[in-house]
């Protein structure tokens, strides 16, 4: 080992020459293993080789060699090996006995040789001859990549992609084409892919770029694929430019802000706004009532009859704003629910004695057919009360001769026990043609230039929303002509 020859050989190669213990311990160190693995001598010797170059799904490879070369006198072969920095290269290992004069095995010569730039065209000559024509038939960019993160080879699709000439990407590191702030991570992520290789999408719900060649960064959606070969592993990364969903994405970003604010505003307009105009016409109601009442005195025929018309439009537009209200509300999720017991005969003979009247005015028979037993639902009542009263309002409404029947009844189902809220009238029914417009806002079925029925067309709308708020179901059975039946089901508490 102290000869002229020897110290040549071992200090002026250009490969890296290591001499260990049996035990894997290095002994020598030579500047050609300094500039290939970035170990000083000083750092090297002293230490385990295995600790120092040997990733660790390979630990026990050194070894094996080491025994191997004690029990056979020399071994070679190829395999992985990292540098200080991490990276990773192929490395042709040659190893050997050094022997005492007692022709004792005290050390083992490595010499190791860096093949990565050949196994990237032994690589690149396999992978072209079984995927070449398949790589350029795809619409993606392929890139395969070995296990040092070389490229060995890309189809044109990845190559324009990224910028770079047909052959100019191979023996590459792919992390050329990543932004630099993501180098060391990648790295990292490289080597647990190795140490467990799988299909996957990367970046699901984060933001991926790539890098062309000029520098500039661009969005793109990665899927990677192991790949077995004679060779080793390989790695296919199958590469999309997502800048036109990126663009789109953005632009619905912005515009559901615009919305949003808007929207926003809007709510900010209508909760003044519910103040500002329910204020005078509660006034003005309140008002006319008391002239009504004759409180101020005696009304001629004509004043009682105009103070009449007053009190209604003003009824009628405070309907229009709570119902405007109402709707708001519900389409910017602002309702709050409060479920509870709620006995279904109680809710409807409050609502019959409030609209009763109503129906009587127009000579209208008005009843309700309701079980002898309690039926209770657990839901908001406020709601349900504002659903029944705008069905029966309706009901009224457009019925001129004949009834409106209230009916509850109970059904049990495959999905469970349902209750039935039906709203019956005999009133003047409703085309089939027809009954699809039933639960659009402002849509109404009569609504020519001789409309005969006042109304803005919210009520069936707003009674939709409320049903779906409560988890139920509202359906419409009419016979044109004939009269017409809303039902709404809510589950059994």
């Amino acid at each position: 080992m102290t000869t002229e020859f020897d110290r040549i050989a071992r200090d002026e190669a250009p490969d890296a020459v290591i001499i260990v213990s049996l035990q894997g311990v290095v002994q020598h160190w030579s500047p050609g293993a300094q500039t290939m693995f970035g170990y000083t001598g000083s750092e090297a010797i002293g230490n385990a080789l295995q600790d120092l170059i040997v990733p660790p799904e390979r630990a026990d490879e050194e070894s094996r060699m080491r025994q191997t070369i004690a029990a056979n006198g020399s071994s070679k072969h190829e395999s992985l090996r990292h540098k200080k920095d991490g990276s990773l290269i192929y490395v042709d290992i040659t190893g050997k006995t050094v022997r005492s004069a007692q022709d004792a095995c005290d050390y083992i010569l490595f010499c190791k040789k860096d093949i990565t730039p050949l196994k990237v065209q032994r690589d690149a000559k396999l992978l072209e001859a079984r995927f070449g024509n398949l790589l350029e038939s795809m619409p993606d960019g392929i890139v395969m990549v070995n296990a040092t993160g070389r490229i060995v080879l890309a189809n044109s699709q990845a190559a324009r992609l990224f910028g770079y000439g047909p052959t100019e990407l191979r023996g590459e590191l792919i992390e050329s084409l990543l932004p630099s702030r993501y180098h060391a991570v990648y790295i990292g992520h490289r080597s647990h892919y190795i140490s467990r290789p799988r299909s996957r999408i990367m970046g699901v719900g984060l933001d991926l770029f790539g890098v062309r060649k000029d520098g500039t960064e661009f969005p793109v959606e990665l899927s990677l694929s192991p790949l077995d070969t004679e060779e080793g592993l390989l790695i296919s990364s199958a590469i999309r430019d997502i800048s036109d969903r990126k663009r789109i994405e953005l632009a619905l970003q912005e515009k559901n802000a615009e919305l949003e604010k808007a929207n926003l505003a809007k709510d900010r307009f209508l909760s003044g706004m519910s103040h500002e105009l329910r204020t005078p016409l509660n006034a003005v109601i309140g008002f006319t009532g008391t002239l009504l009442m004759r409180l101020a005195g005696p009304l001629t025929g004509d004043q009682d009859r105009q103070l009449k018309t007053i009190q209604t439009s003003a009824r009628h537009l405070l309907s229009l704003i709570n119902d405007l209200l109402d709707l708001a509300k519900i389409e910017s999720g602002n309702v709050d629910r409060a479920p509870e017991p709620v006995i279904c005969q109680h809710v409807i003979s409050q609502i019959a004695d409030t609209l009763g009247p109503m129906a009587t005015m127009k000579g209208l028979s008005f009843r309700s057919d309701l079980p002898a037993t309690d039926i209770t639902v657990h839901t908001d009542l406020r709601a349900l009360r504002q659903i029944l009263i705008n069905l029966i309002n309706n009901a009224i409404k457009f019925t001129e001769t004949g009834e409106v029947v209230i009916q509850l009844s109970a059904r049990d189902t495959a999905s469970g026990r349902w209750i039935d809220f039906c709203v019956v009238d005999s009133g003047i029914g409703i085309q089939p043609a027809d009954q699809a417009k039933l639960f659009r806002a402002f849509s109404q079925i009569d609504a020519g230039s001789m409309r005969r029925f006042e109304g803005t067309g919210l009520g069936l709308y707003l009674s939709r929303k409320l049903t779906a708020l409560i988890g139920g179901e509202l359906n419409c059975d009419s016979e044109f002509g004939a009269g017409s039946r809303f039902t709404l089901s809510l589950r059994a508490a």
